[in-house]
């Protein structure tokens, strides 16, 4: 097995090494990680071999033989060498927003559609949104019991959704202010620590964000769904890592919490926290670092009686990016093996 990292020094970078390291994933005979100039000569150690960062050019025999390339430097990057990554056969597995509603690219998330991934024309796999991926995993469960009709969701975004300088600038901010200095904004558009910006990623023409429409969008294609209703509220919140939703979903006929509970309790990729009485349910601090979705807070919407809501966190490196792109080429892996 030979895989391809493009992005390798990012926080998404870095997590496929941890991921593919932690994942019962097949023997890799050869890493070939990849940056830009100023990361290029940067080396990582993975499974006890030292693997030094290259700069990525328009060579495409730097990917010849590899069989997934995980993809994680932005959307401007993913356009431009997608033809030279998939020219030698491999599977790009693709972390940006390039290819996510191209009709002839799977996006995919394996407990959901994962044979999705198994027809990619174009050698291009794409990975679906963090809030997106966090979401589908809860609603599927659901869905299978009753098909789901309308969602509504409100997102509670860490900082480190938007990069390690983010983190960092969110870490500096908490020290001026406790120093008594004016904390500096530069990541986001407003000062994150102790605020909220309801505000990621640029608004559009209707006055939702690029985010809030991904999350509208891609719920659609994931699912198979046209007629599926989705609202999104995207907020940004002082938390470092892992992302929590607020969840209220509407079905084509009642499902019991009881039905609802069962369901996520069976379901791949989730852990359910769900004791009110003993002040337990899921939290970014638990959540980071983790690989599942975790779900509490389930109980009847009051306002609709098809409706439910729940509460669920995941981490959005692990199971919103790195992870769920290794499970797509271990779902591909072992279709193949059969």
């Amino acid at each position: 097995m030979k895989i391809a990292i493009v992005g390798a020094s990012g926080a998404v970078g870095q997590e496929f090494l941890r991921v593919l390291s932690e994942q019962e994933f097949p023997s890799i005979d050869e890493l070939r990680l990849f940056g830009s100039k100023r990361s290029a000569g940067t080396s990582y150690t993975f499974q006890g071999r030292e693997w030094t960062v290259r700069e990525l050019t328009d060579n495409p025999d730097d990917f010849k033989d590899i069989d997934f390339a995980f993809v994680s430097a932005g959307a401007g990057v993913s356009r431009r060498y997608a033809d030279i990554i998939t020219s030698g056969g491999a599977i790009m597995i693709d972390n940006s927003s390039a290819f996510r509603m191209d009709a002839d690219v799977p996006l995919v998330v394996p407990e959901v559609n994962g044979d999705d991934a198994l027809d990619a024309p174009r050698g291009i796999i794409a990975n679906p949104n963090c809030t997106t991926i966090q979401m589908l995993v809860a609603l599927a469960p659901i869905h299978r019991i009753s098909p789901v009709k309308r969602v509504r969701v409100a997102t509670y975004q860490a900082a480190s959704g938007a990069g390690a300088a983010a983190m960092e600038e969110l870490r500096e901010q908490h020290r001026s202010i406790a120093a008594g200095e004016k904390p500096v904004a530069e990541k986001f558009r407003h000062q994150l620590a102790y605020n909220l910006i309801p505000h990621i990623d640029v608004f559009t023409d209707n006055d939702y964000t690029k985010e809030e429409m991904k999350m509208n969008l891609e719920t659609k294609k994931i699912m198979h769904a046209p007629s599926l209703e989705v609202s999104a509220t995207c907020v940004r919140v002082p938390v470092m890592r892992a992302h929590s939703e607020a969840i209220w979903l509407e079905t084509e006929r009642p499902v019991s919490v009881e039905e609802a509970r069962k369901a996520f309790y069976a379901a791949p990729g989730i852990v359910v926290i769900d004791n009110p009485a003993e002040a337990e349910y899921p939290m970014p601090a638990v959540a980071a670092g983790k690989d599942p979705v975790f779900v509490g807070r389930i109980r009847k919407d009051l306002t609709s009686p098809d409706g439910l809501t729940f509460w669920c966190v995941g981490d959005q490196i692990k199971k919103g990016a790195a992870l769920n792109a290794v499970q797509i080429a271990q779902y591909i892996i072992k279709a193949r093996a059969k």
